[in-house]
Parts: C-alpha cells; sequence; structure tokens
C-alpha cells in the first residue's frame, strides 16, 4: 500500500511540474523581424540577422460557423494569431487585453485568437458560452485538428504570433503579456 502511495504521488508531481512548465508565466520568446522563421522551427532556433524570408507557416481552423478559414486567406494586412486554451491561467489573463485592443484595431489588424480545442478540455461549445460568458467580441478559431498548434510546434501557451501583411512572421512571443506590451507588439506590427 505504501508502494502504492509513493507511486501515485510521484505521477502527480511530474503531472504538476510539466502544467507548471507548459502554462506557466515563462519569459518572452521573441522573433525580431530580422531573424527567419521556417516552418518547424522555433524562435529561440534562428540567427538574429537572416534575411526576412519568413512566411508565415500556414493552418486551417474553424470559425464559429464552422467553416475552415486558412491563415493564408487573411494575408493582406497584419495579423496577430492568438493560441490559448480555457483552462490556462495565463491565457485567461490576458484575454481582456486582447479583446480592448481587437475591437480598437479592427480596422487595421486581423486578430485570430484560436483555441486549441481538443474535444475534452476545451470543446468548441464550451469555448462558445466561455467567450459570451466574459463579453469577448474577438474572433475565436476552433483548432479541433490541431493544425495550427502543429505548424508551430506549440508546447507552451499563451503563444502569440505577429505577422505582416505581406505573410512573414515579425514577432513571437510567448507567455502572457499585459495590455502594454501587447500594445508595443501593435505598435510594431504597424510601422512602415
Amino acid at each position: 500500500m505504501k508502494k502504492k502511495i509513493i507511486i501515485m504521488l510521484s505521477v502527480l508531481a511530474l503531472t504538476a511540474s510539466s502544467f507548471f512548465y507548459s502554462c506557466g508565466d515563462k519569459p518572452a520568446e521573441t522573433v525580431d523581424a530580422g531573424d527567419s522563421v521556417e516552418q518547424g522551427e522555433t524562435a529561440s532556433g534562428n540567427a538574429a540577422g537572416s534575411a526576412v524570408t519568413n512566411t508565415a507557416p500556414d493552418f486551417t481552423v474553424k470559425d464559429s460557423d464552422d467553416n475552415n478559414v486558412k491563415l493564408s486567406d487573411k494575408f493582406g494586412k497584419p495579423i496577430i494569431v492568438n493560441m490559448w486554451a480555457t483552462w490556462c491561467g495565463p491565457c485567461l489573463a490576458e484575454l481582456p487585453a486582447f479583446n480592448k485592443l481587437a475591437q480598437t484595431y479592427k480596422d487595421d489588424i486581423t486578430f485570430m485568437m484560436v483555441n486549441l480545442t481538443d474535444g475534452s478540455y476545451d470543446t468548441v461549445d464550451a469555448v462558445k458560452e466561455f467567450a459570451d460568458n466574459n463579453g469577448y467580441t474577438f474572433p475565436v478559431y476552433y483548432d479541433t485538428e490541431a493544425n495550427a498548434s502543429n505548424a508551430y510546434s506549440v508546447f507552451s501557451i499563451p503563444l502569440t504570433i505577429f505577422i505582416d501583411e505581406n505573410g512573414n512572421v515579425k514577432e513571437q512571443h510567448t507567455g502572457t503579456m499585459s495590455e502594454e506590451v501587447l500594445q508595443g507588439y501593435i505598435d510594431d506590427l504597424l510601422k512602415k
């Protein structure tokens, strides 16, 4: 019996540490405009000063009406992609800032709030209800097939990708952002 308890506590400790690592408040990881981000690479794997040929990896997600939406269909104006989940505390902390700034910049920037909809922790119906109950008006997309999370090798959320009007990844941020930090990224994204 004592051996079973020790094993269960060990498993619980590993699970808890894994959760805090994957959804914790970690330092930001960013990609500068001069860095090249190729599909399958992470921001930290790039050399500074590379040529700006960093077309954003494409993905397909579902919108609220169950239509397929491709990231590349949104090229033409700057895009902010935020990958999040309702079970992620750091994700929830930044949603009010995203909601406010998505309204402020709705004519200048396309916001894609991509929920990592796994069908278990987050379902399409539950996330729709969550957004409605919290008064969020930003567009929510559903990564029901893990297409977006696989395209960006997501291992920690929240993850925000800033893409210019030509479809190039300009910066990437892992971790919670305050409204002021998000505003700074938006200011950089809108610079001509």
